[in-house]
């Protein structure tokens, strides 16, 4: 059943935008050559200037000589990385098991690449920043993130530069798994991964390219709707004018989050909460009174559509991008019967359609984790954005190629989701073939 109030068509703009990688990259090109779109040869020269300098640094403060230490280089540095992406493939409960005797337990590949000594010495001393720069908690400079600022700063440009927006956007939220205590680990049950630390992401809805990953900073006294605020109109940052549809959950959703947008050119759908400010009286729960499933009411105000729609449970939701009035069928199975269809308005359509784009992100960033755990914080990150990195350059590479594997490897003749596991194995394959040279 459906019932509106003076409703009519919302005026759309269409995307004014070029969609797709962005790249020079030749048929030629292999994995890396895309993974360095994203993770480029700078910051690893970056990382051994300043893990060069924290050894240095340690043995000061000690002082004490490392006779084990000496400095590292970028080859190296990217050796010691790629055997932290291979220890997300070859799993194995210590990582000191990798360079073990025992031929059923041992890798042959990681001890010829640098004795188990030389890897401990890494892992103590890598570094992304200048510790002896570090501004002091309680200066007007002081910066949280301070320890990975300088990888932040290379990442989130190449992320958004190599890949130009398609007209369909996610934002949610991720999760990055720890082990071990943090104080700014949550707990996000919807999420697979149920504690973390939390990362704001905007993904392409349909490939899920990462466009940008944020931490979640909180900040003292502000709400839940005042934050989601932020997080949506800083990721949207760069969009504007260009006509994107933006789909958020009803963490985000707001009235004049909507409103903001539509200023800004862009249009917006998701869920959202009956309790937050500026939703349609009329369609509160209160007013509207018990909806059977399927049956639905929306109301308008210009573009902003307000619906609240009955199918296992009550759902609202708020929309600049859809029409009122139009109802579509949604493929639902039952668990001992064949499929049936579920009248639905366009709103929860579009969403169900597009509410996915951080899934499909998580889904490859965790089919192989990158690194150990450990007990420092913004390592968990440093692992988090090179996988992010690897997945990234995984997409640009399949779209570039209209998803034609490169000359030599293995085709599968599947799109499924194997499909896309194997092609990340690929993608970490020629650091194993360049370390063991």
């Amino acid at each position: 059943k459906n019932n509106n109030f003076a409703l009519y068509s919302v005026l759309k703009a269409q995307l004014s935008a070029a969609t797709g990688p962005r790249h020079a990259l030749g048929d030629g090109a292999d994995a890396r050559d895309y993974f360095r779109l994203l993770f480029p040869d700078s910051l690893f020269e970056h990382m051994v200037e300043q893990t060069n300098n924290y050894a240095l640094y340690r043995q000061r403060r000690s002082g004490r000589i490392d006779s084990h230490w000496h400095p590292t280089n970028v080859r190296e540095m990217q050796a010691y990385i790629g055997l932290n992406i291979l220890m997300g493939i070859n799993q194995l409960p210590d990582y000191g098991m990798y360079w073990a005797t025992d031929i059923f337990i041992g890798n042959a590949g990681f001890k010829k690449t640098m004795t188990a000594r030389r890897f401990e010495k890494l892992n103590q001393n890598i570094h992304l920043c200048d510790r002896e720069m570090e501004p002091a908690r309680g200066r007007p400079d002081y910066d949280g993130l301070y320890k990975i600022r300088p990888l932040l700063n290379v990442v989130q440009s190449t992320m958004w530069e190599a890949y130009a927006p398609n007209r369909c956007l996610t934002i949610d939220a991720g999760a990055v798994a720890v082990k071990g205590r943090f104080s700014t680990a949550q707990y996000m049950p919807s999420k697979p991964i149920k504690k973390g630390l939390k990362v704001w992401m905007l993904c392409d809805s349909k490939s899920g390219y990462c466009h940008r990953a944020a931490i979640h900073v909180s900040r003292p006294g502000e709400d839940a709707e005042a934050l989601g605020y932020r997080v949506v109109t800083s990721l949207a940052k760069g969009l504007e004018g260009k006509y994107h549809h933006l789909f958020m959950d009803s963490f985000f959703t707001s009235v004049s989050l909507l409103q903001r947008l539509l200023r800004d050119g862009l249009y917006a759908c998701g869920t959202t909460q009956q309790s937050r400010h500026g939703f349609p009286d009329m369609l509160k729960l209160r007013n509207v009174g018990k909806l059977a499933p399927g049956e639905f009411f929306q109301c308008q105000h210009g573009n902003i559509v307000a619906t609240v729609m009955r199918d296992t449970k009550v759902i609202s939701c708020l929309s600049s991008n859809c029409t009122p009035g139009i109802v579509g069928i949604c493929q639902s199975r039952q668990c001992d019967g064949p499929s049936f269809g579920m009248p639905r308005p366009l709103p929860l359509l579009l969403y169900q359609e597009n509410m996915r784009g951080v899934d499909l992100c998580d889904q490859l960033r965790e089919c192989y984790q990158v690194g150990r755990p450990c007990k420092k914080w913004w390592r968990y990150f440093l692992w988090f954005y090179i996988n992010l990195c690897i997945v990234d350059a995984y997409i640009i590479m399949r779209e570039s190629r209209g998803g034609a594997p490169p000359p030599g490897w293995l085709v599968l003749g599947s799109r499924t989701r194997c499909y896309r596991l194997k092609k990340l194995l690929e993608l970490m394959q020629p650091f194993h073939l360049w370390m063991g040279n």
